[in-house]
């Protein structure tokens, strides 16, 4: 007698899966639909299950395997795992360990309690802010902006838009739209995000005239360039690129002189835009960062720098000089496509306050950018000493400002090494990202290091919890059974 074979049933993984449907209804699973609502539930259950199938069609996963799974709770853990990433996805508290102050896939600079204070009342509900309390006038919604930024850098009149990019577009667009930008092939760089100068211009309408060469150029260049065409002579900050050796560039007094020489008006993006006050200690270690004020005082009519840099404030990019060629920009139709929001303009008024009532030192980011190497050193020992699970070491190190700031510039700091038995420097860094809330920190020589110089005072109790949790914690890169 000839032996039945086995049904398929019996051999094939894909018929073991549960249907969707199936598995909202167990109890792991019907237990996370308030945190995410059922539709995207549903949605994360099938995607796991669509993994499960592909892992099958691949080859890496049998009938024992699936059973084991399904035996061993692994497709709940997965699901929940799911929810918790998609949870924790998006614009959430983060903790900055790696030493560069201004992080910027990490927010740059965190603002003030008073200036978050200001920003939450501001979009909590209605605010002042395009009428005149005390007359009942409609006015600007910058207005306020302006007065204080003149009364910081010395400038006739100034705005604000959403950010420093924004800034140099308006600028080049409304002094050169449709005509010719004159600009030091040596300052035609790219920032993050593969954003490049030349593509600013070209956006803006503008035809762009590069003179001297890439590591030398002189007034003689700009000179030769003018034209019947220029609209716009312009220098541009270095950002995260630094000429070094032979080198020479036009100083800014000769490049406003020529501009009022020809009636063409003249603009400096600083980027990061370092702004000093009464009361608040200089930040020294910046040194090569042109000062706002000292860019105005060379006679350039128009000076654009960041809100979210160097100042320590919320995201905007601020344009300051001559009242008429902020007027000029203002009346650009395009610069209402890129005004500031009520909530960024009571952060951006608080920040400007600060620094004019002497308590600059107050604004975490230069608190932590002025920070000694003692200070730093201090707190790295006590964040070491107080760390569980893991062995913690003390170093020396550099810390970078970050955003483009200072390029070529460390900050003396000391960070703490971190290793734990059986874990990897990897697996150690994605479990702390993983985390509530996430913490970040660099792998340099094959450790995890924590720099206390980008840590804030409410960071630190946080810190310790998430290294005393590992242990207990979901691992981030779980691999197939």
């Amino acid at each position: 007698m000839v032996p039945m074979s086995r049904p398929e049933t019996d051999t094939n993984p894909y018929r073991l899966l549960p249907k969707v449907d199936a598995v909202l209804r167990r109890p792991r699973v019907a237990a996370l639909e308030e945190a995410i609502g059922p539709s995207l539930l549903a949605e994360l259950v099938g995607s796991v299950l669509q993994r499960w199938r592909e892992e099958i069609g691949a080859g890496d996963l049998d009938r024992s395997g699936v059973e084991a799974r399904l035996q061993g709770g692994r497709l709940e853990d997965e699901i929940e795992e799911a929810v918790h990433r998609e949870e924790g996805r998006g614009v959430v508290r983060a903790i900055n360990a790696t030493g560069v102050v201004m992080h910027t896939g990490l927010g740059r600079s965190p603002v003030h309690p008073e200036v978050a204070a200001a920003m939450a009342s501001a979009a909590g509900g209605y605010c002042v802010l395009e009428v005149d309390r005390f007359t009942g006038r409609r006015n600007q919604r910058d207005e306020r902006i302006g007065e204080l930024l003149g009364r910081l850098t010395g400038s006739e009149a100034g705005i604000a838009v959403n950010n420093n990019a924004a800034a140099a577009f308006l600028v080049m667009h409304t002094f050169a739209g449709g005509r010719e930008a004159i600009v030091s092939r040596g300052e035609l760089v790219e920032i993050g995000g593969s954003f490049r100068v030349p593509d600013v211009c070209r956006s803006a309408g503008v035809r762009l005239v590069e003179v001297g060469a890439t590591n030398r150029t002189r007034l003689a260049d700009f000179e030769r360039a003018v034209g019947a065409r220029t609209g716009l002579i312009m220098k541009f900050h270095s950002s995260n690129f630094r000429l070094v050796g032979f080198t020479e560039e036009v100083p800014m007094e000769e490049l406003a002189t020529l501009g009022r020489e020809r009636e063409i008006p003249t603009a400096f993006d600083l980027g990061s835009g370092r702004i000093e006050a009464d009361g608040a200690r200089p930040l020294e270690m910046l040194g090569g960062e042109t000062l706002v004020r000292e860019a105005l005082e060379s006679g350039l009519e128009v000076v654009t720098f960041s809100g979210d840099k160097l100042l320590g404030g919320p995201q905007a990019g601020l344009i300051v000089g001559r009242a008429e060629r902020i007027a000029e920009l203002r009346a650009n139709p395009i610069y209402r496509a890129l005004r500031l929001d009520k909530t960024i303009l009571a952060g951006l008024e608080k920040t400007l306050e600060l620094l004019l009532a002497g308590r600059g030192d107050e604004i975490p980011t230069r608190r932590l950018l002025l920070a000694s190497e003692e200070e730093v050193r201090a707190a790295a020992e006590r964040l070491a000493a107080s760390l569980e699970g893991v062995s913690a070491t003390v170093l020396s190190s550099q810390a970078q400002p970050g955003s483009g700031a200072a390029p070529g510039e460390f900050l003396p700091s000391a960070v703490v090494r971190v290793e734990k038995p059986g874990w990897s420097p990897e697996r150690l860094a994605a479990a702390l990202r993983a985390a509530e809330p996430p913490l970040f920190a660099r792998i340099q020589d094959g450790a995890l290091l924590l720099d206390p110089r980008s840590l804030l005072p409410s960071d630190h109790a946080d810190v310790l919890r998430l290294f005393r949790e590992l242990d207990s914690s979901p691992s981030p890169n779980r691999t197939s059974s």
